[in-house]
């Protein structure tokens, strides 16, 4: 019989360190994502400029059901005990017995531009391949967003290509996605 898989709940790099939202994160994640709204606001249609504590509250309670439902992996960011933004491991409608995950990520406007970004990705793919055994991770962003692309490439992430016309922006208008990924086999080396 199969073991079943228990998620990991934290890693740590120095400073940094990525876990499972808890409860008493509501203000935080309220605070970051309010603060963000501009510059989240074009590429991610979850962003709100008035996300209340209750707003976040509930959004943690779904993001600790799917994690330990093993769905989906959302995790927040910090540094000590600020938070710095958002993360996780998401199939995307796969089964988990797929091993593959895609790395979704925000960082709040007042800590972009200033590498948090790469320090948060190369720590979820040491995490990810060498804790959680994915065999593929992706990373898919709009094609306009050039910090993006930047972050996936730097971190060693190949692009795979570009899916034209692929979603709805938070405009109503169609983007086209690129896609970057790693595999297991491509870390190790």
């Amino acid at each position: 019989m199969k073991q079943p898989f228990i998620a990991p709940l934290s890693t740590t790099d120095g400073d940094l360190t990525i876990r499972i939202y808890r409860l008493e994160d509501a203000a935080a994640l309220a605070a970051g994502t309010n603060a963000s709204y501009e510059h989240l606001r074009p590429w991610m249609p979850w962003a709100t400029e008035t996300m209340t504590e209750i707003d976040a509250e509930v959004l943690i309670r779904r993001f600790i059901a799917g994690y330990f439902g093993n769905t989906d992996f959302t995790m927040g960011i910090w540094r000590d005990d600020q938070f710095l933004g958002g993360t996780g491991f998401h199939l995307r409608g796969r089964s988990l017995d797929a091993s593959v995950g895609e790395i979704g990520m925000w960082i709040r406007q007042d800590c972009a531009g200033q590498g948090l970004g790469q320090q948060a990705l190369r720590l979820m793919l040491k995490w990810g391949f060498e804790e959680w055994g994915w065999e593929r991770i992706f990373w898919q962003c709009d094609a306009r967003n050039a910090a993006s692309a930047k972050v996936a490439l730097n971190c060693g992430l190949l692009y795979e290509g570009t899916l034209r016309s692929d979603d709805l922006t938070v405009d109503g208008n169609r983007r086209d996605t690129q896609y970057y990924a790693m595999l297991r086999s491509e870390y190790s080396r």
